[in-house]
């Protein structure tokens, strides 16, 4: 049988940061907090926490504290299915932690966010990552659901396609006059500057590996990891880059961004993963992801 009480303060340390501020959201002691997790080490013959600043869980801590979230969500159903049977009183909000690519935020998940959040009560932790590195996050232990863009199966998961979000390659007017006089060819895009989202950004490279326009050369890249900046940079002409057409239509039906090669758009598919372990407490939430996908992504394929 689990320590409870010594997985509740577990989980408040790796999410708040700090045994300080853990005793603080526990109403008791920093000491009384250590006192709690040592002895739920000694039981699971486990670390379970790395000491730090921030704190955060080891591989086994970051899998307690996943289950504990599991749990809250369960009860969570059960007070609501039941309210006799399990009163209210100050029971706390459960909070789903999820792992999201920065263009599915910036766009169509936050419907998904906003008609979950309207039907229930609890309250999420979204990660941000790259759509290529978001699974493992789940893989981790980290996150109970994910969007990714991988399409392999994740063990103890479910994978649902979500559809596909349209990219193309866009920048200034101004931009495209300057750099691209001669076209579009690979070694005109070996010296335009070109904008990247963060180290684990490949779009633009895959974009060009797709129009057979890699060179030798590797362009020069500026790194900008907000996507109001990155839009913005393209705009006022730093470099080209790959956007989702939901995200930047206004721009492109304005003329402040314009395609490099005009219906030579990249299709990414998307896929929504979660536990198979917490399918129940998560079916809602599903729901809601599954009928933003259908508003704004491509389909997917047939099966």
């Amino acid at each position: 049988m689990l320590d409870y009480t010594g997985l509740e303060a577990l989980a408040a340390v790796v999410r708040e940061g700090s045994f300080e501020r853990a005793a603080r959201r526990l109403h008791i002691t920093p000491s009384a907090v250590s006192q709690r997790i040592r002895q739920l080490e000694e039981r699971t013959g486990q670390v379970l926490v790395l000491r730090g600043n921030p704190c955060t869980g080891t591989d086994a801590g970051r899998r307690l504290c996943l289950h504990v979230e599991q749990v809250a969500l369960l009860e969570n159903e059960l007070r609501r299915a039941n309210p006799t049977l399990m009163p209210d009183g100050q029971a706390p909000r459960p909070t789903l932690k999820l792992a999201v690519n920065a263009d599915s935020l910036s766009t169509w998940f936050m419907d998904a966010m906003a008609a979950f959040t309207a039907g229930g009560n609890e309250l999420v932790d979204i990660r941000t990552d790259d759509q290529d590195h978001t699974a493992q996050r789940i893989r981790e232990g980290e996150v109970l659901a994910a969007v990714t863009a991988s399409a392999g199966s994740i063990a103890g998961c479910n994978t649902w396609p979500l559809g596909s979000v349209r990219y193309v390659a866009a920048s200034s007017p101004a931009y495209v006059a300057q750099h691209f006089v001669g076209g579009v060819t690979p070694e005109a895009m070996a010296r335009a500057p070109m904008m990247t989202f963060d180290r684990k950004d490949r779009l633009q490279e895959q974009w060009m590996q797709q129009q057979g326009l890699v060179s030798r050369q590797h362009p020069p890249k500026h790194f900008l990891p907000s996507n109001f900046g990155f839009v913005r940079g393209c705009e006022v002409g730093m470099g080209w880059g790959m956007h989702p057409v939901t995200l930047i239509q206004r721009q492109l039906d304005a003329g402040t961004l314009v395609e490099l090669l005009p219906g030579a758009g990249m299709d990414m598919p998307l896929y929504w993963v979660h536990a198979r372990s917490a399918q129940a407490s998560l079916e809602r939430l599903t729901q809601c992801v599954m009928a933003a996908a259908r508003q704004w992504l491509v389909p997917p394929p047939p099966a």
